[in-house]
């Protein structure tokens, strides 16, 4: 019943910018903060930003800084992920996640309770 859906993946080349969606159902939605992992192939999880819920501080990772930024609309459930001048290293299957809380380090894939399928995001030149 608990599910986050994330869509807006597809091909696009190298400086080119595309807009993820999440759109969450069966928790409450205000509750949680999201955050953004990728992982590519050969890679491990990593995580690329985060939107709290108490504070709105928004946390990016320094590779994605400057580049990618992230909201949530409350009001329509989705969190929404801006991607501009995307470079091949961005290629990987993009996840939503939501978490209660996370402490004091919101990398930590541990603390997040809901999970999105993924969506596919591939770069190229």
């Amino acid at each position: 019943e608990v599910q986050l859906v994330e869509s807006g993946g597809g091909l696009v080349q190298a400086g080119g910018s595309l807009r993820l969606s999440c759109a969450a159902s069966g928790f409450t939605f205000h509750d949680y903060g999201f955050g953004w992992f990728r992982q590519a192939p050969g890679k491990a999880r990593e995580g690329v930003s985060y939107h709290s819920t108490s504070d709105e501080a928004v946390y990016y990772a320094e590779s994605v800084k400057g580049r990618f930024t992230i909201s949530r609309d409350n009001r329509r459930n989705t969190v929404y992920r801006q991607m501009n001048s995307l470079q091949p290293e961005d290629t990987a299957v993009y996840y939503c996640a939501a978490a209660f809380s996370t402490g004091n380090n919101w990398l930590d894939s541990a603390r997040y309770s809901y999970w999105g399928q993924g969506t596919q995001v591939t770069v190229s030149s």
